[in-house]
């Protein structure tokens, strides 16, 4: 696995970063996330629109909701083909309590 060091650091210290680099209009590979409805989210489900996944730890920390409540107000003006996935180790639950919450 490829190996890119120089790019990151976390905490002042070099991290090291694992596999290839993203480049716009690379394709992702096929997922399958588990919804706040409980539902099974996958990569077809946003076919024909430009998805941008926003990967976070957690909604319930100030940052990461600080984060995903930006996304979600530049979202409104990018139009209907444009959609905002975030994904986070949140369980079900706690991202649909976080979604009633951020309105």
């Amino acid at each position: 696995m490829l190996e890119r060091t120089g790019l990151v650091t976390f905490g002042g210290k070099p991290v090291t970063l694992i596999g290839q680099e993203l480049k716009i209009g690379d394709r992702a590979p096929d997922f399958e996330l588990t919804g706040n409805d409980l539902q099974p989210v996958r990569l077809d489900d946003f076919r024909g629109k430009n998805l941008i996944i926003l990967s976070l730890p957690s909604l319930d920390t100030p940052i990461c909701d600080l984060e995903t409540r930006r996304f979600n107000t530049e979202a409104e003006g990018l139009g209907d083909d444009v959609v905002i996935l975030a994904v986070s180790m949140d369980l079900p639950f706690a991202q649909k309590r976080w979604c009633g919450a951020a309105g």
